[in-house]
């Protein structure tokens, strides 16, 4: 059986090295550069690459292709592919053939990060000794070839899930669902929704499915859609049954007939939408039979996440923040709802088909500038020329956050919060937080 593996990164690489211990003929091919930390493992486990290239020969002759989630599929070579009749599956379908323990799939358009490291510290606080992977850390291939793990929290993209087709995860969790990379899915709302949803297209009667009963997009899909697996809502707004609910600043939860409660101040996260996130990571760990008093101390000591609202440093009493993770609007939104000052707004990157109005009443109330940090930033000022006073237009990090500290005063916060890709000026949203936080420690 020949494995061909397009894109040479963390999904990659761990692909390629599952697919040599299972018995394939495995062939990397990558139209970008390969990172030398990658090449180092591929030369180790003698594996056969190609960079800056597709070579057609050598990949239209695979029996099934791993594609890595950034690849759209109206790239060349992935019609060229799909022509042939040769399947294209993702990492994660890759790895679940062999895989015998249970996983936990998380996905939704915001918060599926936090969640998912937040479910993997209360189960992990609980004694069980669960693997972190899919969107976020060590390749999930590369964690079952080496076969240390008695099941797996999985962080899900839609590109992810774009890519399933036998995968069933134990249970699943859906956060919410915004419009996000509809430039993926031909700018229709209703097929990126549909592709949220196939986390749980294969779930039986034994598995679960927690999400948001707060969400117009689920509430509807789930609507108009038949799941088979048993459904555990959360709620801010109303009391549910079989599910978690809020009541009078109490997290209450009720799954399996046992009761579970906190005050949302003893939670370590701010904000609603932090709230809601520990309600699915406590839906969870109440499935998964972990005590009550361990549930309860984990949710007061998580740390949260890198680039998610993550406080830098005060500066002549102005509060920097790095929200670098926000990438679409829905994340923004939150950013900008949970600022309690003046706020200086640092914003843009590669649109996605953003529409900025939905921002409009927080940034007349909160935002007093904003530094538009991008190749494009028309459709950003279009949107607020008339809103703030100060807009300036930057190219790099060190400007941005330079311009920013002579608008902010006394008192103010400058809030890194892009609501869009990072690729026009950085490689990804964890190196532009990086940056963000450099320029921000040499000022």
């Amino acid at each position: 059986m020949r494995l061909v593996v397009l894109g040479g990164g963390e999904s990659g690489v761990g692909t390629a090295i599952l697919g040599k211990k299972k018995g394939y003929d495995v062939f990397i091919s990558d139209f970008g550069k390969i990172k030398n930390n990658y090449k180092e493992v591929l030369a180790l486990n003698k594996l056969d690459w190609e960079e800056e290239k597709h070579t057609e020969e050598l990949i239209l002759n695979a029996d099934v292709v791993m594609k890595s989630p950034g690849i759209p599929d109206k790239s060349p070579i992935v019609k060229a592919i799909k022509k042939k009749g040769i399947p294209v599956i993702s990492e994660i379908e890759f790895a679940n053939q062999f895989l015998e323990v249970d996983t936990i799939g998380i996905t939704g358009s915001n918060g599926k990060t936090t969640t998912t490291m937040l479910t993997h510290h209360l189960l992990k606080q609980g004694g069980l000794n669960v693997g972190l992977a899919g969107n976020i850390g060590k390749s999930f291939a590369w964690q079952v070839a080496e076969n240390k793990h008695e099941g797996y929290v999985l962080e899900l993209s839609s590109f992810q899930l774009d890519g399933v087709e036998k995968y069933r995860p134990h249970i699943a969790v859906i956060t919410n669902i915004s419009p996000d990379h509809l430039d993926r899915y031909e700018y229709k709302y209703e097929l990126y929704i549909a592709a949220k949803f196939r986390i749980t297209m294969n779930q039986t009667e034994n598995d679960f499915l927690i999400y948001d009963a707060d969400d117009a997009a689920i509430s509807e899909w789930m609507e108009n859609n038949t799941i088979k697996a048993q459904k555990i809502p959360f709620s801010l707004t109303k009391e549910v049954e079989n599910g978690v609910y809020l009541k009078d600043d109490t997290i209450i939860s009720n799954i399996n007939k046992d009761e579970f409660t906190m005050s949302i101040n003893d939670l370590s996260l701010e904000g609603k939408h932090n709230v809601k996130n520990a309600m699915a990571a406590t839906a969870v760990a109440q499935l998964m039979r972990i005590r009550k008093e361990t549930i309860r101390e984990s949710l007061s000591n998580f740390q949260g996440v890198e680039h998610r609202l993550e406080p830098v440093l005060k500066i002549q009493n102005v509060q920097y923040i790095n929200d670098s993770k926000a990438t679409n609007i829905n994340s923004t939104f939150y950013a900008l709802d949970s600022m309690k000052t003046p706020t200086v707004w640092i914003v843009g990157g590669v649109d996605k088909g953003n529409d900025y109005s939905e921002l409009m009443p927080l940034v007349r109330e909160k935002v007093k500038a904003i530094v538009c940090l991008g190749v494009d930033n028309r459709k950003i000022i279009d949107a607020f020329e008339n809103v703030v006073d100060v807009m300036v237009e930057t190219t790099s990090m060190q400007e941005a956050v330079k311009v920013a500290q002579k608008l902010a005063e006394k008192g103010d916060t400058v809030l890194l919060s892009p609501a869009c890709a990072s690729f026009d000026l950085f490689e990804n949203y964890e190196e532009r937080g990086k940056q963000f936080k450099n320029a921000v420690q040499n000022l």
